[in-house]
Order: structure tokens, then sequence, then C-alpha cells
């Protein structure tokens, strides 16, 4: 499992933070990856990795390239590659990827649709 978890971090900046305590009321592009602590009141797009930890939450729609999920999100997920469910998460929505992995004790209310092909994570304006 610590090689999995290691993954995630390879391959893209972690330039944006979102710490315990914080809510965010709105919409977030982000370029490279992101890691959520606090809450997030809105859609979620970055180009590389989103990592929701265990006091993490979000209220909307994920899209990444890897989503590395420890917390709580109540929407859909869109990974181009790998969704990693952590044994503390809890998804409430449809999961879309080419990679699925669920931990025991992860919740998982939704849908999953795992394809290599024909997923997009980018905005319109190409972002």
């Amino acid at each position: 499992m610590a090689k999995t978890n290691s993954e995630f971090g390879k391959g893209g900046e972690l330039n944006t933070i979102v710490g315990k305590g914080t809510r965010i009321q709105g919409n977030m592009n982000v370029q490279n990856s992101v890691r959520i602590d606090g809450q997030v009141n809105g859609d979620i797009k970055t180009t590389d990795t989103i990592i929701v930890g265990k006091e993490g939450g979000v209220q909307g729609n994920v899209s990444a390239k890897n989503v590395l999920l420890a917390g709580k999100v109540t929407g859909n997920v869109l990974a181009k590659e790998k969704v990693f469910l952590q044994a503390t998460s809890m998804i409430q929505g449809d999961v879309t990827a080419a990679h699925l992995v669920v931990d025991e004790g992860a919740v998982f209310d939704g849908q999953c649709r795992m394809s290599d092909t024909n997923i997009k994570t980018s905005t319109k304006n190409g972002q």
C-alpha cells in the first residue's frame, strides 16, 4: 500500500493546499497537484493529482489525472488514470477512471465506469 501511495506523489508538483479548517465556496482550476484537508463546495479540476485528506471534503465534481481519496467526496470523480479509495474514504457519486483501487473499509455509493480511452480531464478552454 505504501508503494501505491508514493506513486501519487510522482509526476506533478504539489503547489496548492487547502488546509484544515479552510472552507472554499466556488470552483477550482489548479495547475499541477492539489491537496484538500479543508472543505471545498464546488468543482475541482487539475492537470495532475487531487489528494483529499482524511478530514478533507469536497461537495462537487472532481476531475484529474489521478485521485487519492482518504476523506469524503459528494459528486462525480473523473480520473484519466487512477482513483485510489483509502479505507477512511467515502464517495457518493459516480467514478470514471482507467484504474480503480478500493481499500477495505472504503464507502463507495455510485456507479463505476472503467476505461483507459476517451477520458478527458481538461476544461472547455483547454486548461
